[in-house]
């Protein structure tokens, strides 16, 4: 064989090596948030009220500051509380924002907005939430109710058995800022500018229950509000909602700072 045809065998076998591998198509893309969700959230959940009772359910009244770890700054604050003087400016949602809104009671309903952003609308206050996956970057304006929410799945790493088709697990890690200001709870205790919410969201399935309770879905967001400004130290929670059928019983009713 010549020195020049050696060469040409040697450039054909480098170009072999650093091709693409295609098994029959084109190379596959990374999967879109939407496709790579482990847990499915999508539909109609209804909030089970089993933490808080009496500060959720009913409005407590002016001073009922218990279980949230204010300082003497949000105290002072919420001493001034007054629903009419909200209403007359207009202020009935500060009690729903991000913050608050999954406490209070109703329903939510989750759909994808598209591929990479995962919508919650809640039927009490009429608020929507949206949920940005990837490099998504806030635009300019001002801070709203609902902020501005970076998510992402998180998922243990599958053992060596699970195949590439075995079960999903995992959970949905949600960030939000850019907060307007409002209430942790509906009498006045405040939440700052400045707060930082962080959310983890996961299902889990009712195996051991029978008759109608059996494979149940439940959806659990656990809850933890930072602010320097109003709290001594994060407030954790935990909230529970249960899957619905379908939307029959979806009634959206506006913000209200009475109730």
């Amino acid at each position: 064989m010549s020195r020049f045809s050696k060469t040409i065998l040697l450039a054909a076998f480098a170009l072999v090596a650093l091709a693409p591998s295609y098994s029959g198509g084109a190379p596959s893309l990374p999967l879109t948030p939407e496709a790579s969700a482990p847990i499915d959230l999508t539909g109609y959940w209804v909030s089970v009220v089993t933490e808080d009772w009496r500060w959720r359910m009913v409005t407590p009244s002016k001073g009922d500051y218990a279980s949230i770890p204010i300082n003497l700054a949000a105290e002072k604050f919420a001493d001034a509380w007054d629903p009419a003087k909200d209403e007359a400016a207009g202020e009935q949602c500060r009690s729903y924002g991000a913050p608050a809104i999954m406490r209070v009671p109703g329903r939510i309903h989750i759909t994808w907005r598209d591929e990479r952003t995962l919508q919650v609308e809640t039927d009490a206050g009429r608020q929507t939430r949206l949920f940005h996956f990837d490099d998504w970057k806030a635009p300019a304006g001002p801070p709203t109710w609902q902020g501005d929410s970076v998510a992402e799945w998180e998922t243990p790493r599958p053992g060596p058995a699970a195949g590439p088709n075995g079960p999903k697990f995992g959970d949905l890690k949600v960030v939000t800022t850019h907060l307007r200001p409002g209430y942790l709870r509906k009498n006045g205790v405040p939440y700052s500018g400045q707060t930082i919410l962080t959310e983890y969201w996961d299902i889990s399935t009712e195996r051991y229950l029978t008759g109608t309770h059996q494979n149940e879905q439940w959806l659990t967001i656990t809850t933890v509000v930072h602010d320097p400004v109003y709290l001594q130290q994060e407030w954790i929670t935990s909230l529970n909602f249960k899957k619905e059928s379908d939307g029959s019983k979806w009634d959206p009713e506006p913000c209200s700072s009475r109730w």
